[in-house]
């Protein structure tokens, strides 16, 4: 993401920062490239196993036109998936980590892979989350895959 698309995602992502200034430097100097965001402000994030994450992504992708920002990180074993502020605390499926009021997150800058994370779906700079029911309903559906192949 390069020009004003990756700016809008910057402001949007930075706006939950205390301060939003020390974020941008963050990212600019530190030579992991990463910032330390709070989550619960605007977002929280679901965590997922990797090898769920993926078929998740791949389904959640057919259901809408655009999900919300999706992290990675570079082995592969967690995908974070963001979704409104307070979803983790009503979160009930077991298997999933969330990240919400009082956590915080390591984020990239957009469109930069740094610090053991990357993103597999910018943020849009507009808030776009992905909808809770929307992604449970891909993650029982990928599951539902992985056991059929798995063969149970």
């Amino acid at each position: 993401m390069t020009g004003s698309g990756a700016h809008t995602a910057v402001d949007w992502l930075v706006s939950v920062a205390p301060d939003p200034d020390a974020c941008r430097w963050e990212w600019e100097r530190n030579p992991l490239g990463v910032a330390l965001l709070p989550a619960g402000r605007r977002w929280d994030v679901l965590i997922l196993p990797g090898e769920l994450g993926y078929p998740t992504l791949d389904i959640l992708a057919r259901l809408v036109d655009r999900p919300g920002p999706v992290l990675a990180d570079f082995g592969d074993a967690r995908m974070g998936f963001f979704v409104p502020a307070g979803t983790v605390g009503r979160w009930i499926g077991t298997g999933v980590r969330g990240a919400g009021r009082g956590t915080w997150i390591v984020v990239p800058y957009p469109g930069r892979a740094a610090g053991g994370v990357r993103w597999l779906v910018l943020p849009d700079g507009r808030g776009t989350l992905t909808d809770p029911a929307l992604l449970e309903l891909a993650m029982h559906e990928a599951a539902a895959s992985i056991a059929r192949e798995d063969g149970g």
